[in-house]
């Protein structure tokens, strides 16, 4: 089995011998993948659909790894019970989303000892319910895929929120800025661009709403600019 560049870079942040929870499986590629190469030895794969679980189940049988694994129809992380894995991968949905699967059982994702988040859209929205609600940011990676760029977090709860001096700091992690990720510059401009068209697209209108937007939109590029 290959897995796409997204995956593996998951994958990748999946500590060794623990019990690993996969919310929205689909075919299952990332714990079918750890199984195989002896990084865990079980793994829960859950999603809400039927499709997608079957689809799961036939990899499991394909690998012929029914022992090691549990197979669960449900949303969320409302199929774990407290203690039954320390570690829960939470990929390919929106950062809302996260946010509110997080929320919905709290007593599971306050429990783990890691959650591996990879949100498709709302990052900046996913970080400031995240960091406001009692979880640090462990760490934060960029990886490149068909010509986007994938924003991954590892996280805990630690009952803590983090002070963050600036909202820019939401919309661009700070793990990333620490780390000098090889792709920060690159992701950085993609956002400097995204407030240039914004710009370019109000024109010269001269609206009272028109202006603030135009204001905040240069305010971001002047604030993104000094993060490289």
């Amino acid at each position: 089995m290959k897995l796409t560049n997204r995956l593996l870079k998951i994958a990748s942040l999946v500590s060794e011998n623990k019990r690993v929870a996969d919310i929205g499986t689909d075919h299952g590629y990332i714990p079918v993948y750890l199984l195989n190469k002896g990084i865990i030895d079980f793994a829960i794969l859950a999603d809400v659909n039927k499709g997608p679980l079957e689809n799961a189940r036939s990899e499991v049988k394909i690998n012929k790894l029914e022992d090691k694994v549990d197979l669960r129809l449900g949303s969320g992380i409302e199929v774990l019970k407290k203690g039954e894995v320390d570690e829960v991968i939470i990929a390919g949905m929106g950062g809302i989303l996260i946010s509110e699967l997080l929320e919905a059982n709290k007593e599971v994702a306050h429990s783990l000892d890691k959650l591996i988040l990879q949100p498709m859209q709302a990052q900046e929205e996913l970080r400031k319910y995240l960091l406001n609600n009692g979880y640090e940011i462990l760490n934060e990676c960029l990886e490149k895929e068909d010509f986007r760029l994938y924003e991954i977090m590892e996280v805990r709860y630690t009952g803590k929120n983090t002070v963050v001096e600036d909202d820019i700091y939401y919309e661009v992690g700070k793990k990333l800025i620490e780390n000098k990720d090889q792709l920060l510059e690159e992701f950085i401009d993609n956002k400097i661009k995204k407030y240039n068209n914004i710009i370019e697209k109000l024109g010269d209108k001269d609206s009272e709403a028109i202006i603030s937007k135009r204001n905040l939109a240069n305010e971001k590029i002047a604030k993104l600019k000094k993060l490289v």
